[in-house]
């Protein structure tokens, strides 16, 4: 009897079919050989309770994620695919094809880039929600996700007809942009399709506390907050000497709105060089603004790099600089990338004195905050982090305890909590 309660409470749940064949063979069964065939069936029910104890359930769910970039830069999205395919969910990236785009990097999730005819404007727009709306309709997925307003209504259009579930993922203000709303036109058609979208994506995150209370105050949503965290990784700084020069680094797009026009002038008074890694819609302008202050000795322009060579030269540089502009909420409410890769790299910053970076500089002082980004007090701060020893030192030893709470592999509980939530409620 004592064989038969365990076979019996071992086929209650997924080996259910095991156990009424069990009974049907052991009905045909002689009486003298049951007692060896009960023991063989419990054996067999505590081996499937084994192999189906290691399946994760999420293997077969597949999640498609949207951008319009061309995947090779982006880190955020690199990291949270990476920690959702260790997870067991198989994630598809899809973004854009350029003509300077680097081949692919394999990684553990599947990359697509759509090609498209048009690169910049509205033209573009309208044609990379049209190819992708068509690739989303026929590609087969369990939850659709939406990074940014640009790629929003695809998504939503396709989760509508192939009911399928949709989730938001907000990297900043879209429509609080220095150069969406310096263009009032532009402004209200963003606008307009943030009010339209967003209410009807009930599930999502941001990547901090004030967007997340915005939307909630806008439209009525509850996303959750997962912060631009970098990886954890080790250090190689190289001791600085006294034949080496030290240099300042900028890391991230180079946009409008991130004050170029007065950090550009402010290296005619900095004894050391500036090395510029990104690219964007102020590049160009940039370019022009070397020129005319003639500090062309003084700043490179590396252009894009690929993340494994930027988190290499990141901790060589003395110091790292998170500058915006603090015309529109999205500049002045910021937290971005850059900030976290200084950190993690062990290099002081020169930061705004922004709301969410204060928070953060108030628990762990790892920058020089400035109140404002006018020429003369990027100037003064700059020569203070290359003059002050005693300041850089502390601010750089804060950085490395820092690093050690301020990492992806923290966030990502929330990351994963998060999809595995939202997959189980679908289902």
């Amino acid at each position: 009897m004592g064989c038969i309660r365990v076979v019996y409470e071992s086929s209650m749940g997924y080996p259910w079919i095991i156990y009424r064949l069990s009974i049907g063979y052991l009905s045909v069964v002689r009486q003298d050989d049951r007692h060896c065939c009960l023991r063989f069936i419990s054996a067999t029910l505590c081996l499937a309770d084994i192999i189906f104890a290691s399946i994760n359930p999420f293997d077969l769910a597949k999640i498609i994620f949207t951008v319009t970039n061309d995947l090779s830069y982006d880190q955020r999205m690199q990291r949270i695919c990476h920690s959702l395919a260790t997870e067991g969910f198989e994630i598809v990236l899809v973004g854009r094809q350029l003509k300077d785009s680097i081949p692919i990097k394999k990684e553990s999730y599947h990359q697509k880039r759509l090609h498209c005819f048009f690169t910049k404007g509205p033209a573009f727009y309208v044609e990379y929600n049209i190819r992708l709306f068509v690739y989303l309709l026929f590609r087969k997925t369990d939850m659709i996700c939406a990074i940014d307003l640009d790629s929003i209504l695809p998504c939503y259009f396709v989760s509508i007809v192939r009911n399928k579930k949709r989730v938001y993922d907000a990297h900043e203000l879209f429509t609080e942009q220095k150069e969406i709303i310096s263009r009032p036109f532009i402004h209200s058609i963003w606008l307009m399709l943030e009010k339209f979208a967003v209410p009807r994506f009930k599930s999502g995150y941001t990547v901090n506390e004030f967007i997340q209370q915005e939307f909630r105050r806008r439209y009525k949503v509850d996303y959750a907050v997962i912060k631009n965290l970098p990886l954890l990784q080790t250090v190689n700084r190289k001791p600085e000497t006294g034949n080496s020069e030290p240099f300042i680094i900028y890391q991230g797009a180079v946009n409008e709105g991130r004050s170029f026009e007065t950090l550009i002038p402010a290296m005619k008074e900095i004894d050391s060089k500036l090395v510029i890694c990104g690219k964007g819609n102020f590049f160009h302008t940039v370019r022009e603004l070397i020129k005319e202050n003639n500090v062309s000795e003084k700043v490179e322009l590396k252009g894009y790099l690929i993340p494994e060579l930027l988190r290499e030269l990141t901790p060589t540089a003395r110091f790292g600089l998170t500058l915006f502009e603090s015309a529109g909420l999205n500049q002045y409410q910021s937290l971005s990338n850059r900030f976290f890769d200084y950190i993690m790299a062990g290099i002081p910053q020169v930061c705004v004195d922004y709301p969410e970076y204060r928070k953060i500089n108030d628990e762990f002082e790892i920058a020089l905050m400035i109140g404002n980004t006018e020429t003369n007090t990027i100037v003064s701060a700059m020569n203070n982090l290359l003059d002050d020893d005693v300041l850089y030192e502390r601010l750089r030893q804060n950085c490395l305890k820092a690093r050690e709470t301020l990492n992806w592999e923290h966030e990502e509980i929330k990351l994963k909590a998060f999809w595995k939530n939202i997959y189980t409620s679908s289902h």
